[in-house]
């Protein structure tokens, strides 16, 4: 069972416990900033977010079957005041909690079942090579996007290469993707599609730059369709990463690098995977 199963093994098997991050992280055997970020990778949705909505769904279902005390199915859902519970409940699924014991079904509520992993081999990594950079002075266009919500990132790249090769004191040919933890507990990220510059005078509208330090980097190669990059990008974290000796460095979570290697037109070709890392 890889990281993430063990992650979900163990959610599945204490969510109606007070478990934490660092609860989660030991069983899967990764540190809480690596399991956080796969796991959004893989299931589209934070840890956080998983908990409060299979605890809210176990509630739903004992709701629905009559339960006599509101106030005891909010404590064991983790909740520790009827008026708390009330909200979380009715932010989530539109209902309150009385709605659903009085009319004693389940109706239209969007529950969420466990999630069952995908068996699917992960793709073999090619062994990477290690780039040492100085500090980079990136610029571009930034998104925030949920890990289940990240379709519009086509869409970014589309707006983006209207600009690229007159962006000025553009460095190069090279466009770059990169990730980075969003603000807030929420488990979104934020997605830059940028080039390398000396300097930030003159950016176009909406840009915005990002200082990324001088480090070291795993480089690794995801080959064929762009679409397919995020099951490399789950290997590299869930298999490579906690294997190899390595800590991630922090700042950006991954960068993707796009040379003439890569078909814009087609989506296809190398793209490197660019991983910061310090042992």
């Amino acid at each position: 069972m890889n990281a993430i199963g063990k992650a979900v093994w163990f959610i599945e098997s204490h969510f109606a416990s007070d478990i934490t991050l660092e609860d989660v992280a030991e069983t899967a055997g990764l540190s809480r900033y690596h399991l956080s970020r796969v796991f959004g990778l893989t299931t589209g949705r934070s840890i956080s977010e998983y908990i409060r909505a299979r605890r809210l769904s176990a509630a739903a279902l004992s709701l629905a079957g009559g339960a006599p005390n509101i106030l005891a199915v909010a404590l064991d859902a983790g909740y520790n005041s009827h008026e708390a519970f009330t909200r979380a409940f009715r932010d989530h699924f539109g209902v309150t909690p009385e709605e659903v014991r009085n009319r004693g079904h389940l109706g239209d509520l969007d529950l969420m079942e466990p999630i069952r992993m995908d068996t699917t081999p992960l793709p073999k990594l090619e062994e990477p090579r290690f780039e040492t950079t100085p500090a980079m002075l990136m610029a571009g266009l930034q998104q925030t996007y949920s890990h289940g919500g990240n379709a519009g990132i086509p869409s970014q790249w589309q707006q983006f290469n209207v600009y690229f090769g007159e962006i000025p004191s553009q460095i190069g040919n090279v466009a770059y993707g990169i990730c980075t933890q969003a603000d807030g507990q929420d488990g979104s990220f934020q997605y830059m599609t940028a080039v390398e510059v000396r300097a930030t005078d003159g950016l176009p509208a909406g840009f915005e730059s990002l200082k990324l330090p001088a480090q070291t980097y795993a480089v690794f190669a995801h080959r064929g369709h762009i679409s397919s990059i995020q099951a490399t990008c789950h290997a590299i974290f869930a298999e490579w990463l906690p294997a190899s000796g390595y800590e991630h460095a922090g700042l950006p979570d991954l960068m993707e690098r796009y040379d003439d290697r890569f078909d814009v037109r087609t989506g296809t070709g190398l793209t490197e995977i660019w991983i910061p890392v310090t042992n």
